[in-house]
This record gives C-alpha cells, sequence and structure tokens, in this order.
C-alpha cells in the first residue's frame, strides 16, 4: 500500500481508518493536519498472537524542540485507539531520521497552506534553501 512519502503496510481497511484519523489531529501550531503536513513516516499494522492488529506508527516533529514533542504523539496514539478500538496495542515513535522539511508536506497540505497564507509555502522554502547554497 501506497501514501507518498509515508510507508503504509498491512490491512488495508485499517490502514485507512488510521489515516482518516491522523488527518483528524493537528498541530496546534500549524493548521493542517499532522497527515498532510508530512510528519507520518509510517503505519504499520500486523498481527498479534491473539489475532487482534498491533498498530506501529513513526512520526517525526517539525523542530527536535518542539513545545508539543510529548503532547503530540500521545494525541496520535489517542486518536489511532479510538480508530481502531479493537487494537490490541498501538505504539507511537517519534523519530528524526530523516528529518523534516516542507518538501514532506502532501500535496492536500500545501493547498491548505495556500488558502492560509496566500502562497505556495513548500516553493518559498525551496527558494530560500536554494539561495544558501
Amino acid at each position: 500500500m501506497e501514501g507518498g512519502f509515508v510507508k503504509l503496510e498491512g490491512d488495508e481497511k485499517i490502514v485507512k481508518k488510521i489515516v482518516d484519523a491522523l488527518k483528524e489531529v493537528y498541530d496546534p501550531e500549524i493548521p493542517v493536519n499532522i497527515y498532510d503536513l508530512g510528519l507520518i513516516y509510517e503505519v504499520k499494522v500486523e498481527r498479534g498472537q491473539s489475532g487482534k492488529p498491533i498498530v506501529k506508527i513513526k512520526m517525526t516533529l517539525t523542530a527536535i524542540g518542539c513545545p508539543v514533542s510529548v503532547a503530540l504523539p500521545a494525541y496520535v496514539e489517542e486518536a489511532v485507539r479510538e480508530a481502531v478500538p479493537e487494537a490490541e496495542d498501538v505504539s507511537v515513535e517519534v523519530v528524526f531520521d530523516p528529518p523534516w522539511t516542507p518538501e514532506r508536506v502532501t500535496p492536500e497540505g500545501r493547498e491548505l497552506l495556500k488558502a492560509i497564507y496566500g502562497y505556495d509555502v513548500v516553493e518559498q522554502w525551496k527558494k530560500m534553501m536554494s539561495q544558501q547554497v
């Protein structure tokens, strides 16, 4: 199963429920959901010994010193547990490799950011980065 920059693996129906739930979680400082912002790196659904789903999520933050570094993963876990109540376990791992950049923002996220800011934030970032080289 493919999700752009996101590695999606496992039962497609459950993965879809998880992705839908992740699209309801927002970084309080950025008015775009964390999935379309590109903070989710991997969604993996396995079956435990009981046959129930075990959900593993790898995500990142926009910056290592992000003020919601503890709260945001907890919001993710809560949203996934609500979306997949039959899950035996839900774990959320925060990783910083590869580091997040605006290039990870989905096309939907870019459109949301354009509507909010009036310009393409990703293209502006790319232009700024090319001038620093």
